[in-house]
């Protein structure tokens, strides 16, 4: 629907495009793809439970001279396992307790963003959060219960990303892994054989 609808608001030849479900880990069907020149996929493979391979199936569909952007969770050691039990949980509970739930989890983050605009001076910038999309395109709710329901939930550390497409004949042109604790990192990779 997403897709269908960046079509209707963007495409001048709606011809040129082509939209399909499918799998990055059904192997006959990504191999039926080919290759391209830009293959992105943001912040999706850790969350298909089998991320290497979803990162794997990624990487072949880049073409020779071809860029790979993605985003991956960062690997914070016990932090990150803290936060896959958090979601485990969520998951596992009755759907109407889930956002009691939730709201439990963000609690912290939210209490100490109220004190941070308070101390500013500026209460109205904490309300505004909760009125309007943030960057995302996300009301906050919608963004906390994704962030606490987010399950499969898989990390990696930037250098295994690194090294796993090396291995696959990819080279790494940009990078953004500064500041963003649990959240992604984000690589850009060039196909190189």
């Amino acid at each position: 629907a997403c897709g269908r609808e960046l079509r209707r608001r963007f495409d001048t030849a709606p011809s040129g495009w082509t939209i399909e479900q499918g799998s990055v880990l059904d192997d006959a069907y990504m191999r039926s793809l080919g290759t391209y020149d830009i293959v992105y996929s943001w912040g999706v493979l850790h969350h298909t439970g089998h991320m290497w391979d979803g990162i794997a199936a990624a990487c072949r569909a880049v073409a020779p001279g071809g860029q790979l952007f993605i985003a991956i969770y960062n690997d914070l050691g016990s932090r990150s396992v803290r936060w896959r039990r958090l979601k485990q949980v969520y998951n596992r509970l009755p759907r109407p307790l889930r956002p009691a739930y939730a709201l439990a989890v963000s609690l912290p983050d939210e209490g100490k963003a109220f004190a941070r605009a308070l101390l500013r001076g500026r209460p109205g910038e904490f309300a505004a959060r909760w009125r309007q999309p943030n960057a995302r395109g996300m009301q906050h709710w919608r963004d906390i219960v994704d962030w606490v329901g987010g399950y499969p939930y898989e990390v990696a550390a930037p250098e295994d990303i690194f090294e796993f497409c090396r291995e696959r004949g990819l080279v790494l042109t940009n990078l953004r892994c500064r500041g963003v604790g649990l959240g992604c990192n984000e690589f850009v990779f060039e196909r190189t054989w």
